[in-house]
């Protein structure tokens, strides 16, 4: 006999609580996505990123000069 029988779960009560741990269990994650964006790590990599974005703008403008000329 199941765990769920033995303590009077219906089965309907069991895909309801079911569903709503998934879904929670998604939010959680989606949750658990945007918090990451802002750990320290990321903020500290953002200048970073800024300044290997400026280096590549300063390169293609080189590289189109030098093709003028």
């Amino acid at each position: 006999m199941g765990v769920r029988r033995q303590e009077g779960i219906t089965q309907r009560q069991y895909y309801s609580w079911s569903k709503e741990f998934m879904e929670a269990g998604k939010k959680r994650l989606a949750g658990d996505t945007a918090r990451e964006a802002n750990t320290g790590e990321v903020k500290d990599l953002r200048p970073e990123a800024r300044d290997l974005k400026e280096v590549v703008a300063e390169q293609a403008l080189e590289l189109r000069l030098l093709k003028r000329a």
